[in-house]
């Protein structure tokens, strides 16, 4: 039989992204089942009358034009997402909008509050310093989207699986990494299986985290220290959160008010930021010797 090369099923990258993220037909009914019942429980149920009319709206009228992120119809909820494209993508994060939505159509949301973080107030315990310059993990940037993306969408362990990640949104912000607006960073311990990372988008001179994972209790804390450290070093202004948490709170995020955020961020995405894709350029130990507070962060380092 006569060997044609051409004839091969080669498939794009599209194809293989719409292969790897996928959900199967059950899990799509668990991340629906699962986010209904996050969007019922108290205090969020207080949300569903606005967004119900803003469904229904959306559905006799529809309006592909982005909200205005001040435009707060309850606890951030702007409108509904129509187009994920790398281009709406830029534009959205330019005026302070993100997509988010657990089931349903995927809405832009711009919280009253944002937790930022101003890289001179990162704290560093002195546990994770010993962890990072342990060498036990090696951190990256740039080098797998896709595992790090599918990762942060995977259930966590002992914990009810709920995850805005759908598949629409991780082909969305892997294209977006293809086009230089998204980076990532991946932790591999010694035996180089992946156990930590995260994504997010860089405009200018803010970061605005899209997502984290971790398996390994101390992995994605090293990752994110590693990656505080270099937007620190070019000149990024702030890291965006979006919503505060116990965790990042702990880190030194704080919360800022929406009209003081989308300020700071007019006067950030104008900034050079760095192009192209990213790389570690510093070792573990200078990254473990960091002092982001100078001395204050010293005498806070082991609380």
């Amino acid at each position: 039989m006569a060997f044609h090369a051409d004839r091969l099923p080669f498939p794009t990258q599209a194809d293989r992204r719409a292969a790897l993220f996928r959900e199967t037909p059950r899990q799509t009914l668990e991340r629906w089942l699962m986010g209904a019942a996050w969007a019922v429980k108290p205090p969020r149920h207080a949300l569903l009358p606005a967004l119900g009319k803003l469904w229904l709206s959306d559905l006799m009228a529809p309006d592909a034009a982005l909200p205005d992120p001040e435009a707060d119809l309850g606890d951030g909820l702007a409108g509904i997402v129509h187009d994920l494209s790398v281009p709406t993508i830029v534009a959205a994060s330019e005026r302070g909008l993100y997509p988010f939505a657990h089931c349903g159509p995927i809405k832009w949301w711009s919280p009253a509050q944002r937790a930022l973080l101003y890289f001179n107030e990162f704290h560093i315990s002195k546990r994770m310093r010993g962890y990072i310059r342990s060498g036990r993990y090696r951190v990256t940037f740039d080098r797998d989207i896709e595992a790090v993306i599918k990762a942060c969408a995977a259930p966590r362990p002992g914990k009810l699986h709920v995850t805005w990640i759908t598949p629409d949104i991780m082909r969305a912000y892997a294209d977006a990494f293809d086009a230089g607006l998204v980076h990532c960073f991946e932790v591999k311990d010694e035996a180089g299986e992946l156990v930590g990372g995260g994504y997010g988008v860089a405009l200018g001179g803010t970061f605005i985290i899209e997502s984290q994972f971790s398996r390994d209790p101390s992995a994605s804390k090293v990752g994110f220290s590693t990656l505080n450290y270099h937007l620190a070093q070019w000149g990024f202004a702030f890291a965006d959160n979006k919503r505060m948490t116990p965790t990042v709170r702990d880190l030194g995020f704080r919360d800022v008010p929406r009209a003081q955020f989308l300020k700071e961020l007019e006067a950030a995405v104008r900034m050079p930021g760095k192009a192209g894709h990213w790389s570690v350029e510093a070792d573990a130990a200078t990254v473990a010797a960091w002092q982001p507070g100078g001395a204050a962060s010293k005498a806070s380092e082991a609380a």
